[in-house]
């Protein structure tokens, strides 16, 4: 058999011409396309990478804010709620304080009308004792009120002890003017007659007497004169009367059991102290 080697030649040529052309602009553009891509790839996956890492980032940062966020929150909330309990407080105490103010001024206002009323009844009271005690002793005397009035006073004069009856003269002594006799009640020439007389037999010596009216004394007389005073009122006795008074309306009624008689009641009231 005779082998062609010019078409062998050719044939080895073409095979070599059609790998450098296939190397040439086949393969290589084919590599280089692949190289692309993976660089492609890979600079995407780096940039996947940085993506993620800074989203981590931000998520972490996300996370923190969130954390500091709701730390203040809570610390806001407690600060607003620790100040409306401290303003709840302060406003507690203020309406407590008003109303202590309002009950504080209601018995005060309460306390003074009681007085009013006190005053005014035991005023009323007092003319009342007084006018009956005047036509009673008006009617048993064979004088007058004012002049019984008188010879008592004038009797304390003449009881009077020695230490008082020092003071008052000393302070005679020393007042340059007239010493007062004040009455609720205009005394009669007879009657001022037997209170000098008295007065000057008493400290044995000429005192000088100036007469006044005085409503205030409620059927009374005094003798003042620098500072040193004798006297002699109804009041004295209307005190001990109002304190008595006073103590009887303390006391607590008590129920105390007794036979029943025909028509009468099964108890009676009785009174028994606290």
């Amino acid at each position: 058999m005779l082998i062609d080697w010019f078409t062998v030649g050719a044939q080895v040529l073409n095979f070599l011409i059609l790998v450098w052309l296939m190397k040439r602009f086949l393969y290589k553009p084919i590599l280089d396309a692949i190289d692309a891509r993976e660089q492609r790839i890979a600079a995407e996956l780096t940039k996947a990478e940085a993506t993620q890492t800074e989203a981590q980032k931000e998520r972490d940062d996300f996370e923190q804010k969130n954390e500091t966020f709701d730390e203040e929150r809570a610390a806001l909330l407690k600060e607003a709620s620790d100040a409306a309990d401290t303003e709840r407080g302060r406003l507690l105490d203020e309406a407590r304080a008003a109303a202590d103010a309002l009950s504080a001024k209601r018995q005060d206002i309460l306390r003074k009308d009681a007085q009013s009323l006190n005053q005014a009844l035991t005023r009323r009271a007092q003319d009342e004792v007084f006018a009956i005690a005047r036509h009673a002793l008006t009617d048993l005397a064979s004088a007058s009120l004012e002049k019984q009035m008188c010879n008592v006073f004038t009797g304390r004069i003449r009881s009077m002890d020695e230490a008082s009856k020092t003071r008052l003269s000393e302070a005679l002594s020393e007042e340059a003017e007239a010493a007062r006799i004040r009455s609720a009640f205009e005394i009669e020439p007879e009657q001022r007659t037997l209170i000098q007389d008295t007065i000057n037999k008493t400290f044995d010596r000429e005192v000088p007497l100036q007469f006044e009216t005085k409503p205030d004394l409620i059927s009374g007389i005094e003798l003042s004169t620098n500072g040193q005073k004798v006297a002699w009122s109804l009041a004295d006795y209307l005190k001990s009367l109002e304190k008595g008074i006073g103590e009887l309306l303390k006391e607590k009624p008590k129920v105390k059991a007794t036979p029943k008689a025909e028509g009468e009641p099964e108890f009676i009231a009785d009174t028994e102290n606290k």
